[in-house]
């Protein structure tokens, strides 16, 4: 918490210092007590549409969780999936996101829906590549082992494949849970009527740049606490995890 306290303190008189040395227009760079006073003058503003990109952001992350996890599972199991498949997700990633922000709102409409299909697209990849890389690299001496006992291949993907990816499928999640409010906002860029991202296009057509910079610094702050509350989660589920051995 000190440290966490001790990084923004820093962070603050860096950006306080550069516009001081500087002397850039507030419209241009604003300084903290500006970003400070708008975020105070508009903080009912900024809070309703906090909450829905929140939420479309959570929900982003269940989606395209369980769409990694299935695929990845899905590969694991078939050989002819990992062979048609596999090529296209990794082709797929070649395509970024926002190209395709504007076919999800023509297909999903500007509502909520559209936004969480491309937080979910965002969540997708690291997810689904970091839980089949657990599943490929489980120990082949215990995969040996289980067949030779007679292990059906479903018995061995639950008892042995399934927990050894677990590491791999943590750090997944974390790296999801950092960029997951990228997909959300988006999605808001390309059409919406509310939302972050809207506040931040609106404002900035308004020359406010203050509060696009409110904005962003809540955006910043969800990616924090996502990202703290999954790694948390993650050390608690998975107690061999490297990573929480090295803490």
């Amino acid at each position: 918490m000190i440290r966490a306290l001790v990084i923004i303190a820093g962070f603050v008189a860096a950006w306080f210092a550069l516009v001081a040395a500087t002397g850039v227009p507030h419209y241009i760079l604003p300084g903290p007590a500006r970003v400070a006073a708008a975020f105070a003058d508009n903080a009912g503003f900024i809070a309703e549409n906090a909450a829905i990109t929140f939420l479309e952001i959570v929900l982003g992350m269940l989606v395209g969780l369980i769409a990694g996890l299935s695929c990845a599972l899905a590969l694991a199991m078939s050989r002819l999936l990992r062979v048609w498949m596999l090529p296209l997700i990794v082709a797929s990633q070649a395509i970024p996101v926002f190209a395709i922000a504007p076919l999800l709102v023509l297909w999903l409409g500007y509502g909520i829906a559209s936004k969480i299909a491309a937080a979910a697209l965002i969540i997708f990849f690291p997810v689904a590549s970091a839980f089949y890389d657990g599943l490929a690299r489980t120990n082949a001496g215990f995969l040996d082992l289980a067949r030779t006992m007679g292990a059906r291949k479903p018995l061995i993907l639950l008892r042995l494949r399934f927990p050894a990816a677990l590491p791999a499928l943590a750090s997944g999640i974390r790296v999801a849970a950092a960029i997951a409010p990228i997909g959300a906002v988006i999605g808001e860029w390309v059409g919406a009527s509310a939302g972050l991202g809207f506040v931040m296009l609106q404002s900035n057509a308004q020359m406010r740049v203050d509060l696009v910079f409110a904005a962003l610094i809540v955006l910043a702050a969800f990616a924090l606490i996502f990202y703290a509350a999954i790694d948390r989660l993650m050390t608690a589920l998975v107690p061999w995890d490297p990573k929480r051995i090295d803490r």
